[in-house]
């Protein structure tokens, strides 16, 4: 993976996904995480859903074969909540944002779904479409994961053990979306996510939030 992709993927890069908890401070302000044994079956159910839709959209960007603008719609179609939706085109707009800054050229503008974003800055940046696929797989566990340090303040060790850990199953993720990349977009995944979807929902009424999402 090129030093500009792995630039791309870290947390510290300013695409916005740090005020964005992928769920984590939902779940934990309903009860249902509070420590780093939670955490865990927390990042593999997103992985396996969130994460496996999200990279799949953002590999078929990357990889050029169909219309930003129908991904975009395939993106809203695969997120049942109205706030993961903005939250999902405001990480979108900020990681399109950055990348045209730290790429030095124009990119798209506009309101794309973070997956869709992903691609376009992917393959603006060169990077292949297992290399885009690998990085919306990874970030699917690595941003919640990092949030969910600062909500719980959990071990900092324990916690990225545990994303090491899910270093197969990201792979696999990867793997698959990127071979579905270029295939008909009724099968690209679409799994759901209930609790992602309510938690969101519920996180997007509350006064008092450390994260837009």
């Amino acid at each position: 993976m090129s030093a500009l992709v792995l630039l791309l993927a870290d947390g510290r890069f300013p695409s916005g996904g740090y005020s964005h908890s992928g769920g984590v401070e939902g779940a934990v302000a309903g009860g249902r995480l509070a420590d780093v044994d939670e955490l865990g079956p927390f990042l593999v159910g997103r992985l396996a859903t969130a994460g496996r839709v999200s990279a799949a959209l953002a590999a078929a960007a990357c990889g050029g074969g169909h219309g930003l603008d129908l991904l975009d719609r395939e993106a809203s179609a695969r997120m049942a909540s109205p706030a993961l939706r903005a939250a999902s085109r405001a990480q979108g707009r900020h990681l399109l944002r950055a990348g045209a800054a730290v790429l030095g050229r124009r990119l798209p503008t506009g309101d794309a779904h973070h997956a869709v974003a992903m691609g376009i800055v992917g393959r603006a940046a060169g990077a292949s479409v297992m290399e885009v696929a690998r990085w919306a797989a990874y970030e699917s566990v690595a941003g919640p994961a990092a949030a969910a340090l600062r909500l719980l303040g959990l071990d900092p060790f324990a916690t990225w053990a545990l994303v090491a850990s899910l270093d197969r199953q990201v792979e696999a993720v990867a793997a698959e979306s990127a071979a579905a990349a270029s295939g008909p977009l009724d099968r690209l995944p679409a799994a759901s996510a209930p609790w992602l979807d309510i938690g969101a929902q519920h996180h997007a009424s509350q006064e008092v939030r450390l994260f837009a999402s």
